[in-house]
């Protein structure tokens, strides 16, 4: 018996083994809202999870005043977790947004907008919130993630939240 046809058998076996490794099914809508709510969850301290809640649906009766503040519209994304201050005396807001198909460009200019205002609010009345607003992350993840943090420890929170975020996309 020749063992000659066994061989490119073989081969297309192996071939089509290492095309099917390690491509995961894309989150849905929910599975992704749910993913940012635990990210930024788990990259504050209970503290401020209290004090900040994080919205994900826009549903939500306070949500119509999430999205003036943050310069954001519900049409725009496909997923979203927001955390923000609604009181003038603390820069703070972070959002994790999966933008809508070709939105990506809203999104990122209502976040600069919301950066630029809280910037300006703080200018000549606290010193300190000016130095957080100035130093506001604003980038897009490789998954498509368009992600804004603003508060103390910017960088360490950023790098919690968009670490879980790209281990689980």
């Amino acid at each position: 018996m020749s063992r000659t046809p066994i061989i490119p058998l073989l081969l297309a076996l192996a071939l089509l083994a290492g095309c099917s490794g390690g491509a995961q099914p894309a989150l849905t809508a929910g599975e992704r809202t749910q993913l940012y709510r635990s990210a930024i969850e788990d990259a504050r301290d209970a503290e401020t999870n209290d004090a900040m809640p994080v919205l994900t649906s826009a549903a939500d009766e306070q949500m119509p005043l999430y999205f003036d503040l943050l310069g954001l519209n519900a049409d725009d994304m496909d997923a979203f977790a927001l955390s923000a201050s609604l009181m003038n005396v603390r820069a703070y807001g972070i959002a994790a947004v999966y933008p809508a198909q070709g939105r990506e460009e809203a999104v990122r200019e209502g976040l600069e907008g919301f950066i630029d205002r809280q910037k300006q609010s703080f200018e000549q009345y606290l010193a300190d919130q000016y130095d957080v607003a100035a130093n506001a992350r604003l980038e897009t993840l490789e998954d498509g993630t368009v992600l804004l943090v603003m508060c103390q420890d910017q960088d360490a929170v950023f790098d919690k939240i968009r670490d879980a975020i790209l281990a689980a996309a």
